[in-house]
C-alpha cells in the first residue's frame, strides 16, 4: 500500500508538470493555429459573399456563442444553398471567433469532452481535404462554390484565395495532430485526478481496494461522485488505473507511463539540435506573410467607412465638382482625416493629419509585399533568403516597427470613423477592433520569433567571447 501511494504521488507530480508544459507551450500553439485558420476562412467567407454565392446570416450578431458548437451538416435542397451555407458558414466562423478570443486553452478547461467538440468542429469543414467530391456535405458544397467562383476571378484574387486555402489546410493538420497527442495526455490527466481526488481521499479504503482488482473498482465507484463531481465515469480508463495498480505487468506499465510523462527528456532532445538562425528569422518574415488577407479585409472596411462619410457630402455642388474634375482629368484633392493618436505608455494624446489616399496605398503595398514572401518557393522569399542574415534581420525589424506604427493609426482611424459619422449613419460604420486584434496577434508572433532570433545570436556571441563556443 505504501508503494502504491508512492506511485500515486510520483505520477500526480509528473502529470502536473506535463500539464504546466501544455498550458505554457503546446496549447498556445493550438490556439495560434486556430487563429490562423480563423483568419484564412474569413477570406474565403468574404470571397463567397462578394460573389453572391452565400447569404450572410442576418441574425449572426444576435446569436450568443458560449460553447464549442459545430454547424449543421444535414443535406438540403439545392435552391436553398446560398441561405443555408451562409448560415452554416457564419455559425462556423462565429465559433472560431469564440475560440480565438474568449475560450481558455488550458488543461483544466480542455477536457476529453471538449476535445471531442473541437474534433467535431474540425470535421464539419475539412480544409485539409477540401474537395468537391468530399462525403461531408458542408465541405463538398463549399468546395464546389469556391472552385467554380475562382475560375472567374482575377489572378491576384485567385492567388490569395489559394494561399488562404493552403494555410487553412496546414493549420487544420497542425491542430488535428496536436489534439491527437493532447487527447492521450488528457486521458492520463483524467486518471491522475481520480488518483488525487478519489484513491488518495480519506474515504478510500486502500487496504480493501488493493486486495483484488474488483475491490479497487468497487472503492473507486463508491467514492467517485464525491471526489470527481459531475465528471463522466470512463470505464476503460478506470480499468487502466487498476491494471497499473494490480495487473500482472503493473511495474512495466508504471515505468512506461512515467517515461511518457517526462517533460525534461523531450526538452533535452530539442536543446541538442543546433538552431538554424537564418530559418528562424525567415520564419518571422513568413508570419508577416500570413497577414495580407487581414490587411485586405481591414482596407475594405476602411474604404466602406470612407464611402459612408463621403455620402454625407453629396450635395448638387459636390456632384458638380466631381463631374468637372473627372471631365478635365483633374486629380482628386488630397483628403486628410484629423485623427487622435494616444501614447500607450503615457496616455498623452496628440492630433495628426492622416492622408487617406496615401494611407490606403501603403496598405495595398504592404499586402502585396507580405504576400510575395508567404511561401518558401516564391520569388520574393528566395530573393530575401539570398541576402546576408544580418540584412534579413534588419529588414524584418523595420517591417515589424512599421507594422506597429500601422496599428496605432488603425486604432485611431477606427475611433475617428465611429465619432465622425452622422448619427443616422453610425450603424453603417464597420468596426475594425476584431480585425486589428487578429493582425496584432500576427505581428506579436512575428516579433516573438525575431526576439528569439536576436537572443540566440547574442547568446552565441557571448559564448564566443568567453571562449565556450568556436
Amino acid at each position: 500500500m505504501e508503494n502504491g501511494n508512492n506511485f500515486n504521488e510520483t505520477l500526480i507530480q509528473a502529470v502536473d508538470e506535463k500539464a504546466q508544459w501544455y498550458d505554457m507551450e503546446e496549447l498556445p500553439r493550438i490556439l495560434d493555429n486556430y487563429r490562423l485558420l480563423h483568419t484564412c476562412i474569413k477570406v474565403v467567407f468574404d470571397f463567397l459573399v462578394k460573389k453572391a454565392l452565400i447569404t450572410p446570416d442576418p441574425y449572426k450578431l444576435d446569436k450568443k456563442i458560449s460553447d464549442i458548437k459545430s454547424p449543421e451538416s444535414t443535406q438540403f435542397v439545392e435552391n436553398e444553398r446560398s441561405v443555408i451555407m451562409g448560415q452554416r458558414f457564419s455559425d462556423y466562423e462565429s465559433t472560431l471567433d469564440f475560440l480565438c478570443n474568449y475560450y481558455k486553452f488550458s488543461v483544466s478547461q480542455l477536457s476529453l469532452g471538449n476535445i471531442k467538440k473541437l474534433v467535431d468542429l474540425n470535421n464539419s469543414i475539412t480544409w485539409n481535404s477540401f474537395s468537391a467530391n468530399s462525403n461531408k456535405v458542408n465541405t463538398r458544397v463549399l468546395a464546389t462554390m469556391v472552385f467554380s467562383a475562382r475560375q472567374s476571378s482575377d489572378a491576384l484574387t485567385a492567388s490569395m484565395l489559394n494561399d488562404n486555402l493552403s494555410k487553412a489546410s496546414q493549420a487544420q493538420n497542425e491542430i488535428n495532430g496536436a489534439l491527437k497527442e493532447y487527447t492521450d495526455f488528457q486521458k492520463e490527466w483524467y486518471k491522475a485526478q481520480i488518483r488525487k481526488n478519489v484513491i488518495l481521499s480519506a474515504n478510500f479504503d486502500a487496504n480493501k481496494a488493493y486486495t483484488d482488482p474488483a475491490n479497487e473498482l468497487q472503492q473507486i465507484k463508491k467514492n467517485f461522485a464525491a471526489g470527481m463531481g459531475k465528471v463522466p465515469f470512463y470505464n476503460e480508463l478506470i480499468d487502466e488505473i487498476i491494471q497499473e495498480d494490480q495487473g500482472e505487468k503493473k511495474n512495466e506499465l508504471q515505468k512506461k507511463l512515467l517515461s511518457k510523462l517526462n517533460v525534461a527528456a523531450a526538452s533535452n532532445k530539442k536543446v541538442e539540435k543546433r538552431i538554424d538562425t537564418k530559418a528562424l528569422i525567415m520564419g518571422a518574415l513568413q508570419v508577416l506573410g500570413s497577414t495580407p488577407s487581414q490587411i485586405v479585409t481591414i482596407a475594405q472596411k476602411i474604404q466602406e467607412n470612407h464611402d459612408v462619410l463621403e455620402s454625407e457630402h453629396n450635395s448638387f455642388m459636390d456632384k458638380l465638382k466631381r463631374a468637372l474634375r473627372k471631365a478635365f482629368g483633374i486629380a482628386e484633392k488630397p483628403l486628410f482625416y484629423n485623427i487622435i493618436i494616444v501614447d500607450q505608455t503615457t496616455g498623452a494624446k496628440r492630433s495628426e493629419k492622416l492622408n487617406y489616399q496615401t494611407f490606403m496605398t501603403d496598405l495595398a503595398t504592404k499586402a502585396r509585399r507580405y504576400s510575395s514572401v508567404a511561401q518558401p518557393n516564391s520569388p520574393g522569399y528566395k530573393k530575401i533568403m539570398s541576402m546576408p542574415e544580418e540584412k534579413i534581420a534588419e529588414f524584418v525589424a523595420s517591417q515589424i516597427s512599421d507594422c506597429n506604427r500601422l496599428m496605432v493609426h488603425l486604432n485611431s482611424l477606427d475611433d475617428f470613423f465611429k465619432s465622425a459619422a452622422a448619427p443616422i449613419n453610425k450603424s453603417k460604420i464597420k468596426g475594425l477592433k476584431i480585425d486589428i486584434t487578429t493582425l496584432k496577434n500576427s505581428i506579436v508572433k512575428a516579433n516573438q520569433q525575431r526576439v528569439e532570433y536576436t537572443s540566440y545570436i547574442e547568446e552565441e556571441a557571448q559564448m564566443k567571447r568567453l571562449g565556450i563556443s568556436g
